[in-house]
């Protein structure tokens, strides 16, 4: 860590706290450093999904980028606020592709809110071919889909869209937000996110209720 090449973790500071008795000093500037801007951190953290032997995401609103199409990206990208959106989709596609093209892919397992069915992004088609897409993923080995129907009422997912990158010796998490995320790599937060993961699970439908419900949504376009 002296030499800038180890990053220190939450439970390093409490350890330094305790050692030299400060309170709660190093973990407050732990986590004030973890929330200030860092301009690298996006790129970490496509470096830990390569990495990734399973991750776990929840979206809401939204199909994740590893289970869009390509025209549902780019419907996406068009009504974002980025400055240059052909590199934004070109960024995109090759994270796609750096996920799922491995030999051997992580396992992801998706908590997807039903609004995320019901909201159509780019027009009738494009939305169609989405859905069939989403319906083909569910019988992949690799992947577990379960939606969170409407009537599953309040749970914690309402706090936004989250992912859990499992890692072989740890876990790291990533909190959406509008205007950009944050990169959650101490061990207390990341289990958190697990555990809000789990929460949100035991709202959600089975993995065949879930792929029926997404053929019914489906069904719904001509």
């Amino acid at each position: 860590m002296e030499a800038g090449r180890h990053r220190i973790h939450e439970d390093h500071a409490k350890l330094i706290d305790r050692h030299f008795g400060t309170g709660r000093l190093f973990e407050l500037l732990l986590w004030f450093a973890r929330t200030a801007h860092n301009p690298d951190w996006f790129r970490q953290y496509t470096e830990y999904e390569k990495q990734a032997a399973f991750t776990k995401i929840y979206h809401g609103n939204l199909i994740p980028l590893f289970f869009q199409t390509d025209a549902y990206t780019e419907a996406y990208v068009h009504v974002s606020d980025s400055q240059d959106q052909e590199a934004e989709l070109a960024a995109r596609l090759r994270r796609k592709q750096a996920m799922l093209g491995r030999p051997e892919p992580a396992f992801i397992w998706l908590l997807l809110g039903e609004a995320a069915l019901a909201t159509q992004v780019g027009g009738p088609s494009v939305m169609k071919a989405q859905l069939e897409h989403l319906h083909r993923m569910t019988g992949l080995a690799h992947a577990s889909v379960r939606v969170v129907p409407f009537t599953a009422g309040a749970h914690r997912g309402a706090d936004g869209y989250f992912q859990v990158i499992g890692l072989e010796n740890r876990d790291i998490g990533y909190a959406g937000a509008q205007k950009g995320g944050r990169l959650i790599e101490g061990p207390s937060e990341a289990r958190e996110l697990s555990f809000i993961f789990d929460r949100i699970g035991a709202k959600a439908a089975s993995e065949d209720d879930s792929r029926s419900l997404i053929r019914r949504y489906l069904e719904t376009y001509p």
